[in-house]
């Protein structure tokens, strides 16, 4: 996939998840709040076939040749990273619409170990940047 295709998938998706919100929101509409995340769920499921039909790829000959710079295991960050989103938004959608007494903090537990793992790794990359410059 070019990447001018998966910025428009990604710039569309978002798009439509911000406009379903907006009416919801606004009470235009009395959806459930799973049909509300749809787009988001679809996005997250694209990335996880995608990176997992490059991990097989990468496995089968021994290298990538589309990302020769991500390793397996960078590529295994990515997949759980769509894995933790995808269990927020549901633990979200759970809380808004069957849930209201759900504690939020247990909503929040996914999305603070993605972004705690995801600065650490951010981190650790401008640290090896700044040592290879």
């Amino acid at each position: 996939m070019a990447v001018i295709h998966r910025a428009l998938f990604t710039w569309f998706t978002t798009l439509d998840f911000l406009i379903f919100l907006v009416l919801k929101l606004d009470t235009k509409i009395s959806w459930n709040w799973f049909l509300i995340f749809i787009p988001l769920w679809l996005f997250d499921v694209v990335v996880i076939v995608y990176l997992t039909v490059n991990m097989i790829i990468h496995c089968k000959n021994g290298y990538d040749r589309n990302h020769s710079d991500l390793s397996l295991r960078r590529k295994g960050w990515f997949i759980t990273a769509a894995s933790l989103k995808m269990i927020f938004q549901v633990l979200l959608c759970l809380r808004l619409q069957y849930l209201p007494s759900f504690p939020l903090y247990f909503v929040m537990i996914p999305f603070w170990i993605l972004a705690t793992v995801s600065a650490g790794d951010m981190f650790r990359g401008l640290v090896a940047t700044h040592r290879r410059s």
